[in-house]
């Protein structure tokens, strides 16, 4: 499980250094393009289970069709170097609008990873809505 927020900088040459904490998880991550504006880094082994959740949906329905390509045609394997740090595509570095100053957080099973003022304002935006957006919420015991 992965949890809490770590600001770090992006490196010149595209490189982020994951978080001690979150390094030790895995030695083989997949980086694709993230929604709300950020990055998601996942193990291996989640991405592949994530996936194959859409898999067993038909694909002729074009909005199965247009999520995978979203999710897998810009994803890429990452293993970290002996200091922790991942190489990250140029054209994500670029869809995410990543500067220098980046944040990186833990969202249960994945990581994100955000340009700080992408990330600020969009927490700003939703903990306005906070007990709504939990208002909303479904879930069940089992």
């Amino acid at each position: 499980m992965f949890i809490g927020k770590f600001y770090h900088s992006l490196e010149e040459k595209g490189r982020i250094s994951l978080p001690k904490k979150f390094r030790r998880e895995s030695k083989s991550w997949i980086v694709s393009r993230g929604l709300d504006g950020g990055l998601f880094i996942f193990k291996e082994e989640d991405f592949e289970k994530e996936i194959a959740k859409f898999e067993s949906r038909t694909f002729t329905k074009k909005n199965n069709r247009d999520f995978i390509r979203l999710m897998t045609n810009e994803a890429q394997a990452v293993q970290p170097d002996k200091n922790g740090r991942v190489q990250l595509p140029e054209y994500l570095i670029n869809f995410a609008g990543l500067n220098k100053s980046i944040v990186i957080v833990g969202s249960l099973s994945r990581i994100e990873v955000w340009d700080r003022d992408i990330y600020h304002n969009y927490i700003d935006s939703i903990e306005e809505k906070a007990e709504e957006i939990s208002e909303e919420l479904e879930i069940y015991d089992k």
